[in-house]
């Protein structure tokens, strides 16, 4: 099966689904009426979606007419939510919710996922095992691919394939690379209690935000002076509040940050280290602070060489030795990685950087959009990733 002259015919549907769910997105943990509308068009292609009760998205079963007893199944993931972003792209299709936009490009991801599907149920009768289609819920926020798995979503999966368009990647280029290829995603709190006493007698008091600001530089030493520096590690303090009025020693202040690595080691020493900086601190200071610390998502970590070669493979066979290219690993995140913790799988980036059309902007930018030639090339990935794990996997 080779999918690439599928996906040419069904090209016009696929963008037509791609500028409808543009027009009307939904934030994180909100996208009922978006998880309404792909379950239609699923239904309509002849599948029986499963829905959650109290929470948007759905998960749909192919089952080939070659599976049967030993044979495989494989997930197909796309993510579905929005961001809070007032869009400014100029598309005519441009979405019609205030101040929320597709600005990732979910949108494309949930067209190419259906289109993919489409694909999948003209060969049904020759997938050699099953195909579980999973459309995600609040990626954004770290949270949707674990309520899935919780509720059964992976039940039966042997592998599963995820892919993103990237706005930081060339265009029409894929991308599967070994190794590791996004961030883990840690978010930290420090909570600093000082005493208050009058600006014009600091000594009568302890001043949480002096405090503060010494946390803040020595946790740059982090990364400067503890971590290896060809190891990548960010530390990012990204709220700092505190005070109560101008001419008062602040007594309290709350400070927010992310800590992002590649590294599971370096992922707990950073802890390790923020505690201490802490607590040494705040002792100097006659302060008292606390930290907590969620721990997001892991790192999205390609190390199944078995996927990587079926996903490039896959590529090569529809569009030619010369459709891959690098891409560097990068500091951010994605909750897919809940998905990779608990089965095998892969995931892939398709570039939409293309200057000489004018498509510049990176994903959650205001201005984000992609040329729509490349949807039908992640729609064909879809379905020939599924197709060609089951026929290798198949005994």
């Amino acid at each position: 099966m080779n999918f690439r002259e599928e996906a040419e015919k069904y090209e016009q549907w696929i963008i037509e689904q791609r500028r409808f769910f543009h027009q009307c997105p939904e934030l994180s943990q909100e996208e009922f009426n978006t998880t309404k509308e792909i379950g239609k068009r699923l239904e309509e292609m002849g599948l029986e979606p499963h829905y959650y009760e109290g929470y948007p998205g759905l998960t749909a079963d192919i089952k080939g007419g070659k599976a049967g007893a030993g044979t495989k199944t494989v997930a197909l993931r796309a993510d579905i939510d929005a961001l809070p972003v007032e869009e400014h792209t100029g598309l005519e299709f441009c979405s019609r919710n205030n101040g929320v936009m597709h600005a990732c490009g979910h949108d494309c991801h949930i067209s190419m996922l259906l289109g993919g599907v489409k694909m999948l149920l003209d060969h049904r009768d020759e997938l050699k095992g099953s195909v579980r289609i999973l459309f995600q819920p609040a990626e954004e926020v770290a949270m949707g691919a674990k309520y899935m798995i919780q509720h059964g979503a992976l039940d039966g999966v042997d592998a599963v394939y995820g892919a993103h368009i990237w706005g930081g990647f060339e265009a029409p280029y894929l991308n599967f690379e070994t190794g590791p290829r996004m961030a883990s995603c840690d978010k930290f709190t420090v909570e600093i209690e000082g005493l208050s006493a009058h600006g014009s007698a600091p000594h009568a008091g302890v001043d949480a935000l002096t405090t503060a600001m010494h946390i803040v530089s020595e946790a740059q030493e982090i990364v400067s002076r503890y971590n290896d520096p060809l190891n990548p590690l960010v530390v990012t303090f990204g709220t700092i509040n505190g005070g109560q009025r101008w001419n008062i020693i602040p007594n309290r202040v709350v400070m927010e940050g992310t800590v992002r690595t590649l590294s599971a080691e370096m992922r707990k020493r950073a802890e390790e280290l923020l505690r201490s900086i802490v607590e040494h601190v705040t002792a100097i200071h006659g302060a008292k602070g606390t930290v907590t610390v969620e721990y997001l998502t892991s790192p999205v970590i390609n190390n199944h060489e078995d996927l990587n070669k079926i996903a490039e493979n896959a590529a090569v066979k529809m569009y030619g030795e010369g459709c891959l290219k690098h891409l560097d690993s990068m500091m951010g995140s994605e909750d897919f990685a809940f998905f990779m913790d608990e089965v095998p799988g892969i995931y892939g980036f398709l570039g939409s950087y293309d200057p000489k059309l004018g498509y510049t902007a990176s994903n959650h930018n205001d201005c984000y959009t992609v040329d729509e030639s490349l949807l039908k090339r992640g729609a064909a990935m879809y379905a020939q990733f599924a197709a060609d794990y089951l026929e290798a996997k198949a005994e």
